[in-house]
Order: structure tokens, then sequence, then C-alpha cells
């Protein structure tokens, strides 16, 4: 086995630490920068006209909140290993979020949250972030589901035999998974997947369920009162069912995180057009979206990406651990 001296892998880590935040921070200045749909003196005129202090500090409280569901829901998961306080969290959320931004799906986020855990841990750590985002993306499904109906009752997007036939596709595939899960695939199946969710305590469930819904209900309302500041007066069902739609379609699609505001703004961009709003006012609303639930925390984030510190692997479990 090859053995790395402790200088070069101090050096490896912190090239590592360096290559992600200068990542993050060059996507992000891309992105804004590099969009042509992004027209910023319609923006600069319209917030001149619209500004409230009031406003801006209740927007920017939807995304402190979005962001404190987010990591009461990892801490509360990560319970099931062992007590984390809320710092920890913030740390482990905020940081995974950075190494996550430019892979595919946010793939990286799972590799930052499992650095902070002993190697032994790995496995764990894996599987209770993919509940932490599995239950959001059910409930985005589940909620996106109903919108997409309600906004096809109203403006006949597709057919209602259209909808019977999706309908009937999705219980066949459903009821085709449920009678094979005992297949196992290199040693993993549903059956296992099954159990090993059901290892976990009901109440720690219940808990990241509500927690996520709360989440939602921030982000696609905060979504809504963008619109509203931007002089954009849509029936309050037709915007939310709008906006659970453009969600459901646009987390269907695979990604990179970097790149989901202007997956999002695309979807959007179709389904706010049916509704007669002006395709820049969409655009800079979901940019403005990215903008304060990924950008700021990923700022914020690359502090404790700078910071990280491998974990010993002498330390017992829970040595270092906060309380």
């Amino acid at each position: 086995m090859i053995t790395i001296p402790d200088k070069t892998k101090q050096f490896l880590v912190l090239l590592i630490k360096l290559l992600i935040v200068g990542g993050a921070f060059y996507f992000i200045y891309d992105q804004l920068t590099n969009n042509d749909k992004l027209d910023w003196q319609k923006f600069i005129v319209l917030f001149q006209k619209n500004q409230s202090v009031s406003g801006i500090a209740f927007i920017l409280f939807l995304s402190v909140l979005n962001r404190f569901f987010e990591i009461l829901k990892w801490q509360n998961l990560v319970g099931f290993i062992h007590k984390i306080s809320l710092s920890e969290a913030t740390k482990q959320v905020l940081a995974a979020l950075t190494a996550g931004l430019f892979t595919p799906n946010g793939v990286g986020e799972y590799a930052g949250k499992a650095l902070f855990f002993e190697k032994s841990e790995t496995k764990k750590v894996i599987f209770l972030n993919l509940i932490c985002n599995g239950i959001q993306m059910i409930l985005t499904v589940i909620f996106g589901v109903f919108g997409l109906l309600y906004f096809n009752a109203q403006y006949n997007v597709i057919t209602t035999k259209t909808v019977l036939i999706l309908f009937g596709i999705c219980f066949l595939a459903f009821g085709i998974l449920f009678s094979l899960k005992k297949i196992n695939i290199k040693g993993y199946s549903i059956e296992k997947l099954i159990y090993k969710i059901n290892e976990i305590p009901k109440p720690i469930h219940q808990k990241n369920i509500f927690l996520a819904i709360c989440r939602f209900l921030v982000f696609s309302h905060q979504y809504y009162f963008l619109f509203l500041a931007f002089d954009v007066d849509l029936p309050y069902l037709t915007a939310i069912a709008t906006i659970t739609s453009v969600y459901f379609l646009a987390s269907s699609l695979p990604t990179f995180q970097f790149l989901d505001f202007a997956v999002k703004g695309s979807v959007a961009v179709y389904f706010f057009g049916i509704l007669g709003v002006n395709e820049w006012i969409v655009i800079f609303i979901t940019t403005l979206m990215w903008f304060l639930n990924v950008v700021l925390p990923v700022i914020i984030g690359t502090y404790y990406v700078l910071n990280f510190k491998v974990l010993s692997p002498t330390l017992s479990k829970g040595e270092g651990d906060e309380t």
C-alpha cells in the first residue's frame, strides 16, 4: 500500500479546498455575468421603483429560514448515528453544498458530508443524506403532480386522456418495482432499502417529513412573493400551482447545481409564458431564487471548506464532535 507523506497530504487537501472554492466562485461569476437574458437595467429600474427595506428583509429572512430547515433536517437525521450541535450541522450542510455546487445533481454533497465523519460511518452518512434529499424530492413530486393537475385543469396544456395514460404508466412502474423488490443487484435490493429505512426510529422520520414540508412551503412562497415584488399579480392558487409544477419538472431533469437556475428558468419561462408573464421577469426571479438560496449559502460554505480539517483516523467514535 502506497503511503503519502503528511506534508504532501496537507498540500493535496489545500489544493482540493482551493479548487472547490475557486470553482464555485468562477461558476457563480460566469452565470451572473454571461447570461444574455438578464437585463440588469430593467431590474435596477424596477428595483428602485419597488424598493422596500422591510420587503428585502422579508425575502432574505425566507432564504435563511429555507436553509435553516435543511440544517435542522440534517441534525435530526444524523442524530441516528450520534448527536451533533446546530453549529456543527450548519458547518456540514453549508460546506457540503459548496462541494456539490458543480457536480451532477449535487453528488459532491454526499462526499462532502461524509468527510466530517469517520470512514466506518461513511455508508451510514451517505444513506442518511439520501433520506434527507429523498423526502424533499418525494414532496416536490407530490405537490408538483397536484400543481400540474390544477394548472392543466385551468389551461388544458395536455388532454385528460394523456394525464390518465401518464398516471397509468407511473402506477405500472411502481407495481413492477415492488414486485421485484427481492431481486438483489450487487447485494442491494428494494426490500433491503426498506428494511434500512425502517431501522430509523419513527419520530426521526416524522420530524424529517415535517421539516421538509416547512422547507417546501418556504421556498415556494418566496418564489411567489418575488413575483408580487415584480408587479406580477396572479391568482394565488394559479401562481402556487405553477411554481410547484416548475419545481417538479425541473427537479426531474439531471443537472448541475450551478446550472439549476437555468433549468428551472427555462421550465418557468414556458409555464409563466402561458400566464402572460414577461420572460425577463421570470428569468430574473429564477436567478434571484438561485442567488438567495444557493449562492449566498455557498459563499458562507467556502469559509467552512477552507477551514476544514481531515478527521484523524485515530479518533474514536464521537470524539471531537460538538454536543
